[in-house]
């Protein structure tokens, strides 16, 4: 399940995709245009921008902006930054992989064996759309409709 830190993280992020490139944001404008807690907000894009997903400038003038554009930042690689793996369970995971200490039979565990089709549907959508795409589906009213209904 996604976290709260990692749906704050990925509305800032579409918060600064929307701005026009090197056009700072301040972080109690993101807050406040997204229903975030600021101090909570502070933490988030301080691991963004040691990840190197967005830069910060102090000073007047300064604030936060994405440090390359928006079409080549994968939404998977956002939420693994902030929430860790995206697989469901350890033995499922890709990039953190560990062994359940209840496991006789790794090959023939039905819950891993699902949980592993789970990770890749996942990673299938998140690692293949872009925060620029993510912003875009943001304002496609259509979009919008078709998952309401």
């Amino acid at each position: 399940m996604l976290t709260k830190k990692g749906k704050y993280g990925l509305k800032a992020m579409v918060h600064l995709a929307a701005r026009e490139p090197g056009e700072p944001s301040l972080v109690s404008e993101i807050a406040e245009a997204n229903n975030i807690p600021k101090k909570f907000l502070d933490t988030i894009l301080g691991e963004l921008r040691n990840a190197g997903f967005v830069n910060s400038k102090k000073g007047k003038g300064g604030g936060y902006t994405l440090a390359r554009s928006a079409h080549l930042i994968r939404v998977g690689h956002i939420i693994r930054i902030l929430d860790g793996p995206l697989a469901p369970i350890q033995c499922a995971s890709k990039t953190s992989y560990r062994r359940c200490d209840d496991c006789t039979d790794e090959r023939h565990c039905g819950v891993r064996i699902l949980m592993l089709e789970a990770r890749e549907a996942l990673a299938t959508v998140l690692d293949n759309r872009t925060l620029a795409e993510m912003r875009a589906a943001a304002q496609d009213d259509e979009l919008i409709l078709s998952y309401v209904i």
